[in-house]
């Protein structure tokens, strides 16, 4: 009998679901049929709160009064259940399989048996649709706002994969780039290196000789010896005379010497300057910062480090 009371409870409470969920398909119904209840609930909207507020108060007092009369209804059928259960059963068994016998009998029954709704008022039903409109209007809302926030955050988070996916695809271009070159070049033999090496060596000799002969030209041209013909003082044609006899170096040979001095010992990079080396020239490259003397020996030069 306990059984059955607990049954009962639990088909109540199926009841009040099954209530709620026909109520909300009726609304439905009702709204999508009827033609004028749409311009009946636009005139709802335009009511006072005062008004709402006692509508959803009565119809909120009528449903509490169905559900006490129900409820009413199951303590009075709890009591005469208490009341009759004074047998006892000797065999426990045959009570066990005797009561899934019945629990399995009344489920059927109730699954069998089709809800009715507590009320019918038409009033009743549109406050509490209108009620449930409204939650369900807002829970919309709020489902509609985090929607938008993860749509954001997932921009976001594909932008961001998006450039990282374009910075490694330039990263793997380039070292693929570099694996394709690395390969051929381990595909050439010693031949062709040393070949490669060689014409190498060919051009930049080229190139250095090129250069020696413009350096070459441009002192012969703008750095000549001094000309005894020159028209002048009888002192510069006597000193011109003096360097004739001497035998004076042009200074592209002062340079080379200077040069070939550094790279030959360059612990010991200084020339002596000799009567050969006109003095002009010495002084300019000098003064210029192309040459420097020695710390201790004036007569001993070298050419700067530009390094």
């Amino acid at each position: 009998l306990r059984q059955y009371v607990a049954l009962g409870w639990r088909y109540f409470c199926f009841e009040c679901t099954l209530f709620d969920l026909k109520l909300r398909s009726s609304i439905s119904l009702n709204i999508s049929m009827t033609p004028g209840l749409p311009k009946q609930i636009e005139m709802e909207k335009e009511v006072q709160t005062s008004e709402d507020t006692g509508c959803m108060s009565a119809a909120k007092a009528v449903l509490l009064e169905e559900c006490e009369e129900q409820f009413g209804l199951l303590q009075k059928l709890q009591n005469e259940i208490i009341m009759a259960d004074t047998e006892a059963y000797d065999d426990q068994s045959n009570e066990a399989v005797n009561r899934l016998i019945a629990i399995t009998s009344e489920l059927e029954q109730w699954q069998e048996i089709e809800p009715k709704l507590l009320t019918t008022n038409t009033e009743v039903l549109l406050a509490v649709g209108k009620k449930e409109l409204q939650r369900l209007h807002s829970q919309l809302k709020m489902v509609l706002s985090c929607s938008q926030a993860k749509l954001d955050a997932q921009k976001k988070i594909l932008k961001r994969e998006q450039t990282w996916q374009s910075e490694k695809q330039e990263a793997l271009n380039a070292v693929t780039e570099k694996i394709a070159r690395l390969q051929q070049e381990k595909q050439k033999s010693d031949h062709s290196v040393s070949q490669e090496m060689k014409r190498k060596i060919h051009k930049l000799k080229e190139y250095h000789s090129s250069l020696m002969e413009m350096l070459s030209d441009m002192l012969a041209e703008h750095f000549p010896l001094p000309d005894p013909q020159e028209n002048g003082s009888k002192k510069k044609r006597a000193a011109a005379y003096d360097a004739a006899e001497i035998n004076l170096i042009s200074l592209s040979e002062i340079i080379e010497r200077l040069t070939n001095k550094t790279l030959e010992t360059p612990h010991d990079p200084y020339v002596t300057i000799d009567d050969t080396f006109w003095p002009p020239y010495t002084e300019m490259l000098l003064r210029n910062g192309i040459a420097m003397r020695h710390p201790e020996d004036c007569n001993k030069i070298r050419l700067e480090n530009f390094f």
